[in-house]
């Protein structure tokens, strides 16, 4: 089941009324419809897959809260929990008959001989799949973005111009560039080919980072701030250990004799 849809009903949540959303609609000639603000009615299919899901799906899924209890541990990650809905809809969802129909959504599905619209290449599904652009300008390095360099031959002529990037907030290996609203070329990051580092993981390991550093500072700016006091007598300072009288005739060196200066006339 895939294609690009000729219709997007959804509600009025903030990323669906979002300027990014408006213009992937335009480009890949998608109708959006919201449905009417205050009626709860218009929303039902909406809804309904969310009610799907929790019924059929999440609990069963270990460590699942019910609603009215206490929050447990999280036990799954993100890409488990992922790959869990994903086995779920397609080995379990779309096998089993709907309670309507009759019929399975993957055979009611393939029994209309429907074809598809798809995007001409997978660059222009990019613009649905990737996050909002953003501008970007062409170093002799390449394009800086969160701290990293993105390379390819193909910059390499477009040094000084400005970029628009794309980029999988789940994979920061990557960006797609275009120029203006032709595909450029894929910029990789030296650093991160090979693996995969979502830019949440960048964030918390960046967040990480500052709060090593604020620490470090607000210890050090203890330390100065009692040193200032201490010379200008705000502090007193440590009282200095008592030395008994045979400790100090231990302790204490001879002291040594004075030099005279004598003169040739000095008897």
């Amino acid at each position: 089941m895939c294609g690009i849809p000729e219709t997007f009903y959804t509600d009025h949540g903030s990323d669906f009324t979002a300027h990014h959303l408006e213009q992937v609609a335009a480009d890949l000639h998608m109708a959006l419809v919201f449905s009417i603000a205050g009626k709860p009615r218009g929303r039902g299919k909406v809804e309904r897959i969310f009610e799907t899901v929790n019924q059929l799906f999440l609990c069963h899924q270990p460590g699942y809260t019910p609603p009215g209890t206490a929050a447990s541990k999280a036990v799954l990650t993100m890409p488990e929990l992922d790959s869990r809905l994903r086995t779920f809809l397609i080995e379990t969802y779309h096998e089993q008959p709907h309670s309507e129909t009759r019929v399975a959504p993957e055979t009611r599905w393939e029994a209309n001989d429907f074809l598809p619209r798809l995007p001409d290449s997978v660059e222009q599904l990019d613009l649905l799949l990737l996050t909002v652009a953003k501008p970007r300008r062409v170093h002799q390095d390449g394009i800086h973005f969160q701290g990293f360099r993105y390379l390819d031959v193909t910059l390499a002529a477009y040094v000084g111009e400005d970029v628009i990037i794309r980029y999988d907030p789940r994979d920061m290996a990557e960006l797609r560039v275009y120029f203006g609203d032709s595909f450029l070329c894929r910029a990789i990051n030296p650093e991160l080919a090979g693996e995969t580092i979502g830019l949440k993981d960048i964030i918390r390991a960046r967040n990480a980072h500052r709060r090593q550093l604020r620490a470090t500072l607000a210890d050090r700016e203890a330390t100065v701030e009692a040193l200032l006091q201490i010379h200008r007598g705000q502090l007193p300072l440590a009282p200095e250990p008592l030395i008994t009288e045979s400790q100090a005739t231990v302790s204490s060196p001879t002291p040594a004799k004075p030099r005279l200066k004598r003169y040739f006339n000095d008897e």
